[in-house]
């Protein structure tokens, strides 16, 4: 029967090579045989350090072109054998198997190769599905009372103080490691599960089942409520690679984030970055209370704060182009508009990047104002909500108004100048809870209602904000009108709007066209059905569809009328 060191044996196989060298030094000062495979076992070999190869611990040479290695008894014996059953002792002892006591593994960099660009084969997306590594990593983390396992480089240090310790090498982090290990396998697999999803059996439709993986960014003081604890994870699924958003967005001052900073600063953000102008967009509560759009940043930071002062006071000003130096400063001092001397305090500034003298003077208003750095997140991949003891799926509301046909169904027909502002709106409406109206005209947000239970309070709280330059302004809604004389419809023709944006389907669509013919206003509807075209809605008492058949129900519209018609 082999020997092996005076401490044990640690087999080390690692893809991410990080400190492994300084890891092997100090596990063989302290008495440890190091066993190694490919890669691993040359940079430790490289270093000038004793390494036994795992071909000598299992007698078998490496084949299959490296994919079978470690998939022996001679290594899975050592791992998995209970030191505290004799039987168990006694199978390795007639098998001439020495026990592995520390197994230290990361997989085969998966996620980095099937992302990376150029796009791979799907030949070689498979070759970097490691199976020897997680098979090692579970049998470990399964027999953690007898072998550490270690698959994350940050813990090293605390394993060579455990080793070094016995009093700080407590079954507790033994337990850690094991947690570590088996979320580790875990990740990596629901990587392989929806990269085979969506580039082979998956056809565009929604997961038959689905794992999210999540990584812990940040312990937050307290949710929603005071009462309630919470924590903010990063989306490590492949469908987030690249793809931007305050998730990944890099704090450059102030106070830590807080749950609700979260929420506002991704509302804010979002609406931002569906502007291809210039924009300054500004929340609070996770509705826009300003927006607007010009060529010069500044003039558009400007407008969004005169949309509503007093509501902005407090908010999250959101932009999509490079904060410079003279939109600090004013942002720094800018007064409000309701009386000219209050300076405006905000929560967080968002942007894609600052200049270094725009960073510098922004830092200078509030040791406390969270300035945040973002890639700008384009509205596209999935979106998940969740409901008591489930999830709701659906694409994420990428339409723009590229993607839709604006037709103009009334008498009058709007300018070049009005088409545009519908757009404005529009995209602004999206961004709005429902029910929901933004009134707006020169690219700029004029008053907006929000999250009422019915549409023609919104209509009126719109107006309201708006005021006296409502006369030419253009109003979107983000629901059909279900009625429109001496409604929703007749009030904003009344109030003097130019034109008005729905989406249609009402069985009433025509008393909007009747009422808006009457009144001169111009009235547009859109076309927004890119998908479903299959989709029938059955008679009553029927399915829609297969019970267990997924399905994706999300049109943009709300369904709040149930006269809506296909």
């Amino acid at each position: 029967m082999a020997t092996s060191g005076q401490k044990g044996r640690a087999l080390i196989s690692v893809s991410d090579k990080v400190g492994i060298v300084e890891l092997a030094t100090n596990l063989i000062s302290m008495g440890f045989e190091i066993i190694s495979t490919g890669g691993s076992a040359r940079t430790i070999e490289n270093a000038g350090l004793p390494v036994t190869h795992v071909e000598d611990v299992t007698n078998f040479p490496e084949m299959l072109d490296g994919r079978v290695k470690t998939l022996h008894p001679g290594v899975h014996g050592g791992i998995l054998a209970r030191r505290d059953v004799p039987e168990h002792m006694s199978s390795l002892s007639s098998h001439r198997i020495l026990p592995i006591d520390l197994v230290v593994v990361n997989l085969y960099p998966f996620r980095a190769t099937v992302t990376a660009q150029p796009k791979p084969s799907f030949d070689v997306g498979v070759e970097n599905i490691d199976i020897g590594g997680p098979a090692m990593i579970r049998a470990a983390a399964k027999n953690h009372t007898d072998v550490y396992v270690v698959t994350d480089p940050s813990d090293y240090t605390n394993l060579l103080s455990a080793l070094e310790d016995e009093a700080s090498n407590s079954i507790r982090f033994r337990q850690k490691l094991a947690w570590k290990a088996f979320q580790h396998c875990a990740a990596y697999d629901s990587m392989v599960a929806e990269w085979l999803w969506d580039e082979s059996v998956g056809e565009g439709r929604p997961y038959e089942a689905l794992t999210v993986p999540m990584t812990l960014t940040q312990t937050l003081r307290y949710g929603e409520n005071p009462h309630q604890s919470a924590a903010f994870y990063a989306d490590a699924s492949l469908a987030e690679v690249d793809m931007g958003g305050v998730a990944t967005a890099i704090q450059q001052h102030g106070k830590e984030m807080s749950y609700n900073n979260y929420l506002d600063a991704d509302a804010a953000y979002s609406c931002v970055c569906d502007f291809k102008d210039p924009t300054c967009v500004i929340v609070k509560h996770t509705n826009p209370c300003g927006i607007a759009s010009k060529d010069n940043l500044l003039e558009a930071y400007r407008l969004a704060v005169r949309a509503d002062p007093i509501s902005a006071f407090g908010g999250i000003v959101a932009f999509n182009t490079t904060v410079d130096a003279e939109l600090a400063k004013e942002i720094r001092e800018f007064r409000s508009p309701t009386d000219g001397e209050t300076r405006m305090f905000y929560e967080i500034v968002i942007a894609p990047s600052y200049t270094e003298e725009g960073l510098a003077v922004l830092k200078g208003k509030s040791k406390t104002l969270r300035i945040l750095e973002a890639k700008p997140r384009a509205p596209s991949g999935r979106s998940l909500r969740q409901v008591g003891g489930g999830w709701l799926y659906q694409d994420a509301d990428s339409l723009i108004p590229d993607d839709i046909n604006f037709e103009c169904v009334s008498e009058v027909k709007p300018s070049a100048e009005i088409l545009e502002d519908l757009k404005f709106a529009w995209i602004a409406v999206k961004h709005v809870k429902s029910n929901a109206i933004t009134i707006a005209k020169d690219k700029k947000l004029l008053g907006m209602g929000s999250g009422q239970p019915n549409r023609v309070k919104s209509v009126e709280i719109s107006l309201e904000k708006a005021g006296d330059e409502v006369n030419g302004a253009v109003l979107a809604s983000d629901a059909f009108f279900p009625f429109s004389w001496n409604d929703s419809v007749e009030k904003a023709c009344q109030a003097g709007v130019a034109a008005i944006v729905h989406p249609g389907g009402s069985l009433r669509d025509q008393d909007a066209i009747d009422c808006c013919n009457k009144y001169g206003v111009a009235l547009v509807v859109m076309d927004t059905v890119t998908s479903n075209t299959d989709l029938e809605i059955l008679t009553h008492n029927q399915p829609v569809f297969p019970l267990d058949h997924p399905v994706v129900f999300s049109p943009f519209c709300s369904f709040a009328d149930a006269e809506m018609t296909w």
